[in-house]
Parts: structure tokens; C-alpha cells; sequence
């Protein structure tokens, strides 16, 4: 039987006002070249006058393209959402001298899949090896010593370092000439906007009541969940609300192919995004088993009072009279 929701409780977040969205959204930034991604994070969060603002996946200064940057309450939670998800970039690599198409196609195989990779020296994390996954590299067009190629990868990885390393492996040498993000977990350069777009929207909302370019800009939250999810019953979120770890009897339904301590998104049955949690165990044994632990609470997104208090503490019960 579907599990029912009671509709004076929250809402679905595409039903969320432009005040609700600026609160608990975020905006898929077009990174220009030249301003580095802190920057765009605080010229975005000038232009809507939000409190606070925080951006996933940092870009060097000259790369462009998707930059979300999160605002208000939707900060605690971007960088869970986001900080592991697949990256998309399409760029520009020079070899230092004219490579034949055969040989660049077997480098890109070559670094396809699983690699390891140095941090360069100018990094933010330790320099030391690590593995990464590259899931595609692909050269799209060739133009002399220079190709254009698009590549996807795991979260970390650094394509600066990948063209040198390429370079290396076929004795010529190599330095990437240009790149572009397009694409962050779920999130496409598809609903990029750009500063400028920013700047227009707030005017148009402000000065003439038109929702519309807003909208266009701002999306909500959920929108950049990238996790398996979990809903819950509307009796279990205002007590993960307050920080109570989600127990068996609060799941309504569960994606399948969770696996214990696994990174997960707790929802409720209208698609609001409630909290980030640890599930405690995979899909298998949270359908089967009815009592105890389910998920452990990471970061609580949801507002308490959202949803009605449904739970009980030992001061609600009737005092004993002796």
C-alpha cells in the first residue's frame, strides 16, 4: 500500500516561493575565466543578499563552466551532495610536437579506467599518489599538435596532471590548453547562468514582480541529490529533525543497492530533502528488518516544526501516582 503524506505539512520544493528557494536553493553558476570560484561563490551571494553562500567543486582560476554555489540553509548541505559525484569536462590538450591520431587514441585508452596520479605541486591536498577512475576519455577533434577531448572522472581528479602525464607516456610531452566543467553530478552546463543572468533576475523580481528568470536561476536543494535515497513517514522527520537517528520503523520506502555505510539522502514522501546520513545497513536487511538503527544523521537539513512533533520523550509521559 503507497504510503500517504499529510499536504498541510511542507511541500514539494518545486512549489517553493523565490524567498523559500533563495533560503534552501542554489544556482549552477557559469564560471567565467579570470575570477576564482570564491569569488563568483561572493559576487552570487552579493547579488541575491543572501547571509551565506558556499560553492562545490573548486575550478582554478582560468577553467570555466558549472560552479554550483548554494545559499543560506542549502550550504550544510551542497558539499555532501556533491563532494564525491562524477565530473565532465571538455578541454583542450598540446602535445609539443604533431601526434598521429592512432597514437593519441591509444593514450587516452591507456589512462581510461582505473589510474594513480601525483597531486601537481601546486595543490590544495597532500602530494602524495592516489587512485582515481576516469570512466571515459575521448579525443572529439584534431587540429595539428592540439586535440579537443571530453572526459568524465571521479571526484578529485586532476586533468591538468592527466594531459602531462599523456604527454609523458607517448615521449613528447603535453600541456592542457584549456578547460571546461560541464557537468557535476546530476547537474549539466544545460542550467548554467551566468553573473550577469543573476544580476537581471533579482532586478526583474524586485523592481517587477517577475518570478520567472528566478526561477530559471535558482533551483531547489533536491535538485542536486546525487545519493540513494530514503523517504521517510511524516511521523519520523521533525524527530530526525531534532537529531534522532532514523530507526526501521521511520522508513516508508528505500532505493535499492544501498550498502552499509553508504552515504545517504533522507527524504520525505514530497521529495524534501530532510538530512544526509550513514545507513547502518543495506536495502536488503532495512526491508526486512523491523526494529533498531537504520540510518546514523550526518547533517540535519530540514527546519524543525516543519512537520508536526509525532514522538514522544520520557517528560510527555503521565507522571506516576504513588
Amino acid at each position: 500500500m503507497e504510503e500517504e503524506t499529510d499536504p498541510a505539512c511542507g511541500k514539494p520544493p518545486k512549489e517553493r516561493t523565490v524567498e523559500e528557494l533563495v533560503e534552501l536553493g542554489f544556482a549552477v553558476m557559469d564560471k567565467p575565466a579570470g575570477p576564482s570560484s570564491h569569488e563568483v561563490d561572493a559576487f552570487a551571494r552579493k547579488i541575491l543578499g543572501a547571509r551565506k553562500s558556499g560553492h562545490a567543486g573548486t575550478l582554478d582560476p582560468n577553467v570555466t563552466g558549472v560552479l554550483p554555489v548554494a545559499f543560506n540553509s542549502a550550504t550544510k548541505a551542497l558539499g555532501f551532495l556533491l563532494a564525491r559525484s562524477q565530473k565532465e569536462y571538455v578541454g583542450i590538450i598540446q602535445f609539443h610536437r604533431e601526434v598521429a591520431g592512432e597514437d593519441v587514441r591509444k593514450a587516452f585508452k591507456c589512462f581510461t579506467g582505473d589510474i594513480t596520479q601525483l597531486p601537481p605541486l601546486r595543490s590544495a591536498v597532500r602530494r602524495r599518489e592516489r587512485k582515481r577512475k576516469v570512466y571515459y576519455l575521448e579525443p572529439l577533434e584534431y587540429l595539428g599538435s592540439e586535440v579537443l577531448f571530453l572526459v568524465g572522472c571521479e571526484a578529485g581528479t586532476y586533468v591538468r596532471k592527466l594531459c602531462f602525464d599523456m604527454g609523458r607516456f607517448l615521449g613528447c610531452g603535453a600541456n592542457m590548453l584549456e578547460l571546461r566543467r560541464t557537468r557535476v553530478g546530476p547537474i549539466t552546463e544545460q542550467s548554467a547562468v551566468t553573473l550577469q543572468d543573476l544580476t537581471d533576475a533579482v532586478w526583474l523580481w524586485k523592481e517587477r514582480g517577475d518570478e520567472r528568470e528566478m526561477r530559471r536561476c535558482l533551483h531547489p536543494i533536491e535538485d542536486a541529490v546525487a545519493l540513494k535515497r530514503i523517504a521517510l513517514r511524516d511521523s519520523a522527520v521533525d524527530a530526525v529533525c531534532m537529531g534522532a537517528q532514523l530507526r526501521m520503523p521511520g522508513i516508508a520506502r528505500l532505493d535499492e543497492g544501498i550498502s552499509a555505510g553508504e552515504t545517504v539522502a533522507l527524504m520525505t514522501l514530497k521529495g524534501e530533502l530532510v538530512a544526509v546520513a550513514e545507513a547502518a545497513a543495506g536495502s536488503g536487511a532495512l526491508l526486512r528488518e523491523g526494529k533498531g538503527e537504520a540510518a546514523k544523521t550526518l547533517r540535519v537539513i530540514m527546519k524543525a516544526g516543519t512537520y508536526p512533533r509525532m514522538w514522544k520523550t520520557k517528560a510527555d509521559e503521565p507522571a506516576k501516582v504513588s
